[in-house]
């Protein structure tokens, strides 16, 4: 990777739900180009990544960081925390929902830290759990070095079309 330029990591709120509806519509889609249906995946991302979406995971609780590059401030990654979706959590489980990064900074310091940001805010929670693509093999990297272990599967839906997925966690 080239030389990284200089970034900062901020909370976010329901005023950068525009924001993480880019930043979370353009990584899906570099992620699953050419290996999810392409209908779909832009159904998924047109319902999944809208600014409303964010905005409701607010109002709810939710908790994001979002990852800028200075000068001005440009979106280039997030995560997403918030009650658990994914089907039979345990009490005191948290569900880290989205961690998502523009290819250009992946491998750089900004997906550690935005973990980093995650495991700090579940502090007092038994689990950290996710669902990630059951072929997304750098993402399991990523979250086994972060200690985090599969514990079951589950169906994701993007667009009408299932596709299968590991249940992660991490013990807090």
């Amino acid at each position: 990777m080239d030389s990284l330029p200089i970034w900062r990591l901020r909370p976010a709120g329901p005023d950068d739900a525009d924001a993480l509806a880019l930043v979370g519509a353009a990584t899906f889609l570099e992620s699953f180009a050419g290996v999810i249906d392409g209908v779909g995946l832009v159904a998924h991302c047109a319902k999944q990544h809208s600014a409303e979406t964010y905005r409701a995971y607010f109002a709810k609780g939710a908790k994001a960081w979002l990852a800028e590059i200075e000068p001005g401030g440009a979106p280039v990654g997030y995560a997403l925390l918030c009650e658990p979706e994914i089907e039979h959590p345990q009490q005191g489980d948290i569900e880290l929902k989205r961690i998502y990064i523009l290819s250009r900074f992946q491998g750089s310091t900004i997906a550690s830290s935005l973990m980093q940001a995650v495991v700090a805010e579940s502090a007092g929670r038994s689990r950290l759990l996710l669902g990630v693509k059951d072929d997304n093999h750098r993402a399991f990297s990523f979250y086994a070095k972060h200690g985090f272990e599969t514990i079951g599967t589950r169906r994701f839906d993007v667009g009408g079309k299932t596709y299968d997925d590991f249940v992660l966690a991490r013990v807090l």
